[in-house]
């Protein structure tokens, strides 16, 4: 099982396991913005082998998109020997959808001085499994294991994975893997119903100070919303190791 297959160098199938959760007719933006990250990754291994790594995703929504084929180019816009700015388009019948801007950087020997004071969560296993499409629809939201712990509106800590490959039968970074579920950041710990109120991102931006490992992610979410229509779903990035970078998304809010 997979959310896209390949039927191209640059294009995707999207299967139905991207079902949308604001319409199941249009694509989950979540597994897009993992498939675009994995383009950018496939374009960096065929131009250069020394092992730069992702440490920014800067992800602009344009867009829906139906559940069909869709194509990714990628670009680079600031070469550089140790830091480069990689801009990725995914388009559907020739109109953008998602534009990603990726910073790639050089890693480094920083074990001496490795650490972050942002507090751990507690582990998967502690926590309660909880059913997202109690709240969501859509073949995405559906495919997602949570393990999720008390909930207040706007806030809560929660562990996120899934049996879905990313594409069909292609090698995927963890990176690439987890950036798929950066998305679910808005769904999980939601300020209001959203059959009585819609909140979507219009973007979504990671930063990254360390490479995820493990099949878990876990976010510690807060979402806020302001008194003119926007609002704000800000988390920290776990896994088993602990925090290893943030996400946040900006929405709009629509009673």
């Amino acid at each position: 099982m997979a959310y896209f297959e390949r039927t191209g160098e640059q294009t995707f199938r999207a299967t139905e396991h991207v079902g949308g959760a604001w319409d199941t007719a249009t694509q989950h933006i979540a597994s897009a913005l993992g498939l675009i990250a994995h383009c950018v990754e496939l374009d960096r291994d065929r131009r250069r082998d020394d092992g730069l790594v992702i440490g920014r995703l800067s992800y602009d929504i344009l867009g829906v998109v139906p559940i069909e084929e869709v194509e990714i180019s990628v670009e680079v816009l600031r070469p550089g020997r140790t830091i480069e700015l990689v801009q990725a388009t995914l388009a559907h019948g020739g109109r953008a959808v998602v534009v990603l801007r990726a910073w790639l950087m050089q890693p480094g020997e920083t074990d001496a001085v490795a650490g972050t004071p942002l507090p751990a969560i507690a582990p998967p296993e502690e926590l309660e499994p909880w059913d997202p499409t109690t709240v969501w629809r859509g073949g995405f939201i559906a495919t997602a294991e949570v393990r999720r712990g008390p909930y207040v509106a706007g806030r809560a800590s929660y562990w996120v994975r899934t049996e879905h490959e990313l594409v069909a039968d292609e090698v995927v970074s963890p990176v690439a893997r987890l950036a798929g579920l950066f998305d679910v950041a808005n769904g999980m710990a939601v300020r209001a119903d959203p059959r009585e109120v819609a909140f979507p991102n219009i973007d979504l931006t990671a930063h990254l100070f360390r490479e995820p490992r493990g099949e878990w992610l876990g976010f510690d979410t807060a979402v806020s919303f302001g008194p003119t229509g926007l609002g704000l779903t800000s988390s920290v990035l776990h896994d088993h190791d602990g925090p290893f970078g943030t996400v946040a998304q900006v929405l709009t809010v629509r009673p």
